[in-house]
């Protein structure tokens, strides 16, 4: 039996593109550079904030100081829009509710700051009780590095990898799983493509909730690892 099922947020559980895309553009403007298309922003998400800020900042700006100027503008333009555009995908309740109804625990692991990380599920998913919601925190590795996933296993009470199953849309989130050894499950329905998904080998891919909700609630808590 899988006992925790760790879900990536944005691309995953919500679609967040259009807010976050408009906060980034709101702190272009405000530095003085160019905005970006919206498009571009599937592809410049998704690593944390910092790591946004350097990709949509146009050569030559992108420094340090320039980051955290991004960041003083972002922030403040985000906390009061999150929620403008942003939806939770179709379906994904039904997949929340049969998991907690199978009494499997649930955790997020986000690169998005922790703030905006804990707003965004308790706004959308409130009625859920999370063992962790863990988002980008300063001083602690991002994704794909492991560790946000053992962070959930132990607010779980769950030392079996074999036990564990990451939900994410990109490559990052499939890095994330493997990286800890435990089952990755790719969604097509986020910001990237299948193709990134597969590059990655996930021990399953699912095009739709209906899809994920039978792949969660069906998994064979005895296969492990990313082997499809």
């Amino acid at each position: 039996m899988t006992e925790l099922v760790i879900f990536d947020l944005d691309g995953t559980l919500i679609d967040t593109i259009g807010d976050l895309g408009n906060a980034c553009n709101h702190a272009l403007k405000m530095c003085g550079c160019p905005e970006r298309r919206m498009e571009e922003y599937n592809m410049l998400v998704g690593r944390g904030i910092y790591n946004l800020f350097r990709g949509a900042l146009p050569e030559g700006k992108k420094t340090d100081e320039m980051v955290m100027k991004m960041k003083d503008f972002f922030i403040p333009y985000y906390d009061r829009h999150k929620c403008d555009l942003t939806r939770p995908y179709d379906g994904i309740m039904d997949v929340l509710d049969r998991l907690t109804e199978n009494g499997t625990a649930l955790a997020v692991a986000s690169n998005k700051y922790q703030d905006g990380t804990e707003k965004l599920v308790r706004h959308f998913f409130g009625k859920y009780s999370f063992v962790k919601i863990l988002g980008q925190r300063d001083g602690q590795p991002i994704k794909p590095d492991p560790e946000i996933v053992y962070e959930a296993m132990a607010a779980a009470g769950t030392a079996d990898k074999g036990k564990v199953i990451y939900v994410g849309d990109s490559d990052v989130d499939m890095l994330t799983g493997r990286n800890a050894g435990v089952r990755t499950v790719g969604v097509t329905w986020g910001f990237r493509t299948r193709e990134e998904l597969e590059s990655c080998s996930p021990w399953r891919i699912a095009t739709d909730a209906e899809d994920l909700a039978s792949i969660l609630t069906g998994a064979d808590a005895g296969q492990t690892g990313n082997d499809i």
